[in-house]
């Protein structure tokens, strides 16, 4: 029998990660880890406090969404993560919160502008912000259509996923994903520091504007171009 041991441990240190950034509260938000040769993924259990999980208690489902092993239920968010896996065959590990920052820019529909260098580091983009989704979909299969949702705002926008790895999803939350749980968890703190920032600089100047884009792809060149020299 295959006990995935090694997406538990991911998805154990990636959902650890969270409480201790500041990025969730009480039970506010998931992180999953994914084995691609076997479509599977790991992900916290639903509804229990981080200081009671362990890497064994992480609930391996597959990429439709059903529990392949575990004996708890898995997030109430398993099956956007599904989705998302299914679909985009690039990413390792996916995280959702409910940061503060983050989900007030989410609650007023407003995608996250590129206001200084902090943020085109990372993405040229504004962090976009998917809208409510339709009525007729909330009462549906409400958490697989949320998958969509962010898949097609991204589509709509021209935007793809292996370049910005982070949405906020109107009137709910922040989702980020990368190729490694990792990297979703540093998403997700990326999202969180941008959010808050960008709501600072309008109260600093309610007519600012987005920074020049000779700027913008300077900065995210010189740690993403081809001719990148930042790091070692």
């Amino acid at each position: 029998m295959n006990n995935y041991h090694d997406i538990r441990e991911k998805a154990y240190i990636a959902n650890m990660q969270l409480p201790k950034l500041g990025l969730v509260l009480f039970t506010f938000g998931n992180a999953s880890a994914a084995d691609r040769e076997n479509k599977v993924f790991a992900i916290k259990p639903s509804g229990v406090p981080y200081e009671e999980l362990s890497p064994e208690n992480m609930v391996i489902v597959d990429f439709d969404g059903n529990t392949v092993e575990g004996n708890l239920r898995p997030s109430s968010d398993t099956k956007t993560h599904a989705v998302l896996y299914k679909h985009w065959e690039n990413i390792g590990g996916i995280v959702h919160t409910h940061s503060t920052y983050g989900t007030a820019w989410a609650q007023s529909l407003k995608s996250i502008p590129v206001y200084g260098t902090t943020h085109a580091d990372h993405t040229t983009a504004a962090i976009p912000c998917a809208p409510p989704m339709r009525d007729e979909k909330i009462k549906g299969n409400y958490e697989y259509e949320t998958g969509f949702q962010i898949m097609e705002h991204l589509t709509e926008l021209g935007l793809s996923y292996t370049e910005v790895e982070m949405i906020l999803v109107g009137n709910h939350a922040p989702f980020t994903w990368g190729k490694t749980a990792d990297k979703a968890v540093y998403n997700s703190a990326v999202v969180e520091e941008l959010a808050k920032m960008a709501f600072l600089t309008e109260q600093i100047r309610n007519d600012v504007r987005p920074m020049k884009d000779a700027l913008i792809k300077k900065h995210y060149d010189r740690k993403h171009g081809v001719d990148s020299y930042y790091g070692q």
